[in-house]
């Protein structure tokens, strides 16, 4: 008898999601694990076997997310983690980009999420049990950082659903987290997983050094170790009490204390005349 969970885990031909799929089947985890191109995926881990399904999916159509998730219930008779990992870095100013750069970047990092949750939740509900994984980002908690204003919205929209997702769905006994990583070593900042702007506009001095410093100076030296990072994933998904909000590296921790030191700070400064709003 099965007596290991099944995870459905997305964007994971590399980086993190690469990583938390090698850590799960070393570990003997059942695994539906999803990329754009299928040959990306078995040419990293291996071909499919009573333990591991690849599978090629379009995060953006439903029908081809509804399909990856029912062949995933088929082939091991339940989902009960969904990783919702797929996702890219875009810099830029709000200004320098385009509505179709936005756009892109809200459909994998958003509505590519909100596909797969809408599509497992059936699943889940007749079990009644799971566990969704959101992967945010600490940009998803504070956004200040020049010329990734964009990149922050989305991680902002990944944050603020989660929250909602785990009041609606806890009377089903389904758990949802959202995961708040700090920086990984892992590719997420090399071109093709970082997008720049077409259009450039060279005003923007503050955005060009952000976006100089993450490609060039952050890049390979993060501090933080993606095996250690996936295996704290796993043990909160074996927790009876999760939490709701996972943050991940002692550098996530101290800007998220930056910023809830500086929302502690506004709303002091601010409270005798903006709190002063009642009939």
């Amino acid at each position: 008898m099965k007596t290991q969970k099944v995870w459905f885990v997305t964007g994971t031909s590399k980086g993190l999601g690469l990583t938390l799929v090698k850590d799960l089947l070393k570990n003997g985890y059942y695994v539906a694990a999803t990329s754009r191109k299928i040959d990306d995926l078995t040419g990293s881990v291996g071909a499919a076997d009573g333990q591991f399904l690849p599978l090629e999916v379009n995060l953006k159509s439903e029908s081809s997310v509804e399909s990856a998730i029912k062949k995933t219930f088929d082939t091991f008779g339940s989902i009960d983690v969904v990783v919702n990992n797929a996702g890219y870095g875009l810099t830029g100013g709000i200004e320098e980009l385009s509505d179709k750069e936005v756009r892109d970047n809200f459909d994998i990092n958003v509505f590519g999420s909100l596909n797969v949750i809408r599509k497992a939740l059936p699943y889940m509900r007749t079990q009644g049990s799971g566990h969704i994984f959101n992967i945010s980002s600490i940009g998803g908690f504070t956004g200040l950082f020049p010329g990734f204003g964009i990149y922050c919205a989305t991680k902002f929209a990944v944050h603020g659903f989660t929250e909602s997702l785990a009041a609606e769905v806890k009377a089903f006994g389904i758990h949802a987290t959202v995961v708040f990583p700090g920086y990984f070593r892992t590719n997420f900042l090399s071109a093709g997983s970082l997008n720049v702007p077409e259009h450039e506009i060279p005003e923007y001095s503050e955005v060009r050094a952000s976006q100089a410093a993450h490609q060039n100076e952050i890049n390979g030296n993060q501090p933080n170790d993606p095996e250690k990072g996936v295996a704290a994933i796993v043990e909160v998904a074996e927790s009876a009490n999760p939490p709701l909000h996972l943050f991940l590296g002692q550098d996530a921790y101290e800007l998220a204390e930056q910023k809830i030191a500086l929302i502690e700070d506004n709303m002091g400064s601010w409270r005798g005349l903006a709190a002063g709003t009642a009939f």
